[in-house]
């Protein structure tokens, strides 16, 4: 409880006690002495909506303007709109900047300077260009402030190219644009990446007198590097004589744009050197640009560095290592995290759930990925799209379909993405009549124009449902140029149900788009042995022999503890070697004496080395299997990664397993997961 505070003082002292106590950072006795006042004046009352808004509770400072104005004890004059304007300005309330800019009007400050500076710079930092130019065009006077404000404001909407013609129309007009104006129109040029006019703004910064100013240098660090120009963005930056933290964050940030990744982390170990203090800004900077650029481990490592040193993660940092933490090498740290956020009430958090529920579905956890869903308590329409296809990526066509449904229902906009997700199901689930209903339902229902991805997994939705006439036919008829993706939908689809003559057709449009494509070649050559045209399956292969194109060898993931185990075809070197193999070879005695014996046929299609062993016990992916059923260590389940496709005796000895040893088993090839239980596999046998 406070204390008491002084009462029926004369205004004059009453203004000097609220001065006192907001100095001392007492906001809460100065709003008690303004709430006793009967009749309070507009200058407490400017100084205590300032003050909420320095001590960042805007709400409050807002709230404040608009209870004493609705009781009509004082009309606002122009310094108090203005210290409301800051307030909306810095919460983003686009609602109440509106109320705000018509009170502007209703009291007759529609031209007044400086509030109409504080007006734009308001709508610009909601995001609302059409307020800003309202502002604008009711001004009689403008100055650099007004036309910097206006720049930034369509810099700030993503309207770049009207930033840059603002920006000739203040030249134009007289003003002569100050070092925080080059600062502001600069995102514009790396946003439409056009360097020519970059580098005539840094050429009008040198002439002026801006050369050191430490603003302008980290916004040409940034247009240089956002156009390619990495040597330019090195050259500004090593040119200054005092960088600051921000131009450390910028040119780190340009390196790893630029996928510069050692460069960036040296200059973050040389910011470290220099005794530059790091904010959380330079550990975002850092962490993220090594999770973009497929760095996790040491995406992971920043961030203990970063906790060892007293600085706490938010929930950008957050966000920023889970997105790392997709591969199965660090698959662990995802789930550390995910501790992480729950300890530290993070859950709340869309990008931070958003980001989980994609990790333990590529994981290959797709129970606790919808789970995590359904306990969001938000959902926009990225976290709609990422449930979507992790359930069509795990074969879950229906659940897709479903999830669709469902957020249509909920209010939420489906966008490209959502359909391509949706369709990917329906495709993995042959789910054929769904996927072209869905695909006519874009157009007409949702107004999203279907694109050459659209229309590649529409051809692999007829071409899995056996409908392969139709699937050419589609193709036929795109009003685009059809893309790799929809010929190798095609393809795969010749190769399941053998149909020769299609399959020539789209392996020769693939051999001409993408001709350095080894998978094409094996499909094809798997086709042709299969209907047993060995003398043009022999060609296939001295084409690709002819062109030096070599397929990628197989290799196979699985985590055990800790640690992430590697294997290759004909793998000797693991030091359960002998038992890997043995145990193999009693799974192959069981299996033919249950009626189960090798298909050779993978064998002879087999181009990725594999076709050179003698058996196909061989297989990367059966070795890292066995290995992981070796070492279950009480688990029920675990989880094989493989970089190319599962061959179909891999496919069927798997099912074996999984039945025989009662574990389920889950399998992510190329092209999707695959979950082993009693025997069946999620994908039907197709895949």
């Amino acid at each position: 409880m406070l204390s008491r505070v002084p009462t029926n003082l004369p205004p004059h002292l009453i203004i000097n006690f609220i001065k006192k106590y907001l100095n001392s950072g007492d906001l809460a006795r100065a709003r008690q002495l303004f709430d006793g006042i009967s009749y309070p004046d507009v200058q407490s009352w400017t100084l205590l909506i300032s003050a909420y808004t320095k001590n960042g509770r805007c709400k409050e400072a807002i709230k404040l303007y608009t209870e004493v104005k609705n009781s009509r004890k004082i009309a606002p004059d122009k310094f108090a709109i203005l210290a409301v304007a800051k307030a909306c300005a810095a919460s983003g309330d686009l609602v109440n900047a509106k109320e705000i800019h018509s009170d502007a009007l209703k009291y007759r400050f529609g031209s007044d300077l400086i509030l109409g500076n504080a007006l734009i710079d308001m709508y610009g930092k909601c995001k609302y260009h059409e307020g800003a130019e309202r502002v604008f065009g009711d001004l009689r006077m403008k100055d650099v402030i007004t036309w910097t404000s206006f720049c930034s404001c369509y810099v700030n909407c993503g309207l770049p190219s009207e930033a840059l013609l603002a920006f000739r129309e203040m030249g134009l007009s007289g003003i002569k644009p100050n070092a925080m104006s080059l600062s502001s129109i600069l995102p514009a040029c790396s946003d439409l990446k056009c360097l020519n006019m970059g580098r005539e703004i840094h050429g009008f910064g040198i002439k002026n007198g801006m050369g050191e100013n430490v603003f302008v240098n980290s916004a040409l660090v940034d247009m240089y590097s956002s156009c390619s120009s990495i040597k330019h963005a090195e050259m500004v930056f090593h040119n200054m004589p005092r960088p600051d933290v921000v131009s450390w964050n910028v040119i780190i940030s340009a390196y790893f744009s630029n996928g510069n990744c050692e460069k960036a982390l040296k200059k973050f170990q040389q910011m470290r050197n220099q005794g530059v203090k790091l904010h959380i800004v330079s550990w975002n900077s850092v962490i993220s640009g090594c999770a973009d650029n497929g760095k996790a481990q040491e995406a992971l490592e920043l961030l203990r560095n970063m906790q060892e040193l007293g600085c706490k993660p938010n929930q950008i940092t957050i966000t920023s290592v889970l997105t790392a933490c997709t591969s199965l090498e660090v698959w662990r740290g995802g789930k550390e995290i995910h501790a992480y956020v729950v300890r530290h009430c993070f859950m709340g958090d869309l990008a931070a759930n958003t980001a989980l529920v994609l990790i333990y579905a590529k994981s290959g956890d797709l129970e606790m990925s919808n789970r995590l869903f359904g306990m969001m308590p938000l959902k926009d329409t990225v976290a709609w799209n990422t449930i979507i296809i992790a359930n069509s990526m795990h074969g879950r066509g229906e659940k897709a379909l479903s999830l669709f449904n469902q957020m249509v229902g909920s209010g939420v906009k489906p966008n490209s993405v959502t359909f391509t997700g949706v369709l990917s199901g329906c495709s993995h689930s042959q789910m054929v009549d769904e996927g072209l209903s869905i695909f006519h339902l874009m157009i007409k229902d949702h107004k999203v124009e279907p694109d050459a991805e659209h229309y590649s997994c529409m051809v692999d939705v007829l071409g899995r449902g056996g409908r392969l006439t139709e699937a050419y036919n589609f193709i036929q008829q795109m009003p685009m140029e059809p893309s790799a993706a929809a010929w190798g939908a095609l393809l795969g689809a010749c190769r399941v149900y053998k149909n020769t003559d299609l399959g020539r057709i789209a392996a020769n449009r693939l051999f001409e788009i993408e001709p350095d494509n080894p998978g094409n070649y094996v499909l094809l050559f798997n086709i042709l042995v299969s209907a047993k045209l060995w003398e043009e399956a022999s060609l296939t292969r001295k084409m690709m022999r002819d062109r030096g194109i070599r397929k990628v060898p197989g290799c196979s993931w699985v985590r055990v503890g800790n640690r992430v185990y590697t294997f290759v075809v004909g793998d000797k070197n693991n030091n359960m070697n002998n038992d890997i193999y043995k145990f193999l070879d009693e799974i192959r005695m069981k299996m033919k004496l249950a009626g189960c014996y090798p298909d050779t046929e993978f064998v002879l299609q087999d181009l990725d080395g594999e076709e050179q062993e003698d058996s196909l016990c061989n297989h990367s992916e059966k070795l890292a299997v066995a290995f992981g059923i070796l070492n279950l260590r009480g688990e029920s389940s675990i989880r094989v990664f493989k970089n190319l496709r599962i061959c179909g005796d891999c496919h069927n000895t798997i099912k074996f397993i999984a039945k025989f040893v009662g574990v389920q088993i889950i399998v992510r090839d190329s092209l999707r997961f695959h979950h082993f239980t009693k025997g069946l596999c999620s994908c039907g046998d197709f895949w």
